[in-house]
Formats: C-alpha cells, structure tokens, sequence
C-alpha cells in the first residue's frame, strides 16, 4: 500500500523539484532594477562639473502643482521646459523657429531643470536608483517628425549623469503648441532606493 502511494506521487515531487530547480537557476529571474540597485555610489558634484553643469533653486511652479510627488519609492516630475541660464525661456517651434539643433539643446536645459528638482527634493542625487520614464513634448510645426533627436538632448543628458541608471522609456511627440510658447517640455519618473 504504501508503496503504491510513493509510486503515484513520486511524478508531483519530481515536477515539483524540477519547477523549483528552474526557477532558481534562471539567469532571467534578477530584475535589472536589482542589478543597477548595485552600482557604485557616484561624485555627482565632480560629475557635474565635468559636465559643466550647475544646479540651481528649482522655478516656482506657474500654475496650480507641485513639481514633484512622490509615492513611494517613485517620483512623479512634473513638466519643466527649457529655462535659460539668464533667465527666461527658449520658445518658438521647431521646424519654423528652431532647428534641431537649438531643440536639442533646449531639451539638455530642461534636464538641468529637473536634476534640480531631483537634487532639491532628494539631497543627494545618489538616492536615484532609476530614471523610469520620460514623456518628451515639443512645439512643432505638423510638417516637423524629429521629435526623438530633440529629446534625445534630455535623454543624453540623463544617461551622461547617471549612467546606466539613466537608461528610461520614452515617449517623445510633437504637440501644436506648448504653454508660453516654450520649445520643448519634459515630465519624468523616477525610482529612488
């Protein structure tokens, strides 16, 4: 009898341990999330100098937000557009105004914005685990398609700071027209640890 038992069972604990064996050799079963959350921490003042970039108090929000919540361990960002470093905004559209060029840099000065948000909020830019997702808009003509080489001025930038931290998601689309006639804006989210 109880021979039959082990005979009827002995096909469930080797399924069984074979599912569990799998599970725990499969290369695939560390999120890269857990991989980044090992990367050495980073001088972000030399970075940024090397990089020759300067932090500064966040803008005011212009209208009835915040521009940062968070939930958690994510940051929600909220849009930023490209603010001069004399003041001011950099507007028009592209591809009547601006070229791509100009949007990309516009694009890098919106960054610059949003790490001084990132560092306001945080204290310290080590605190980012991960740029999550970013939702690049920029004003453009409807004949204008190069939206993702503008956006890759703030992605860049993200990637040259943080590295493979800074690698995200994107979305990048072209919009009629943009609050004050900014060129291009930038909304983020973020992982911290």
């Amino acid at each position: 009898m109880m021979k039959s038992i082990l005979l009827l069972f002995l096909p469930l604990f080797i399924v069984f341990f074979s599912c569990e064996q799998t599970q725990n050799t499969n290369p695939k079963s560390s999120a890269s999330s857990d991989t980044i959350a090992e990367l050495p921490n980073i001088d972000f003042d030399e970075k940024l100098k090397e990089l020759n970039i300067t932090l500064t108090e966040p803008a005011p929000p212009v209208a009835n937000y915040v521009n940062i919540t968070q939930a958690g361990k994510i940051l929600f960002l909220a849009g930023k557009g490209p603010t001069k470093p004399e003041g001011g905004y950099v507007t028009g559209k592209l591809g009547i105004d601006l070229s791509v060029e100009e949007g990309y840099a516009a694009a890098r000065l919106v960054g610059i914005s949003q790490l001084s948000v990132l560092q306001a909020h945080l204290g310290d830019l080590n605190k980012v685990k991960r740029i999550l997702k970013v939702t690049g808009m920029v004003n453009a003509s409807p004949e204008f398609t190069n939206q993702p080489e503008v956006i890759n001025g703030f992605s860049d930038l993200m990637v040259e700071v943080f590295g493979d931290r800074g690698k995200h998601a994107r979305a990048a689309v072209g919009m009629g027209s943009l609050p004050r006639n900014i060129a291009v804006e930038v909304e983020m989210i973020v992982e911290v640890f």
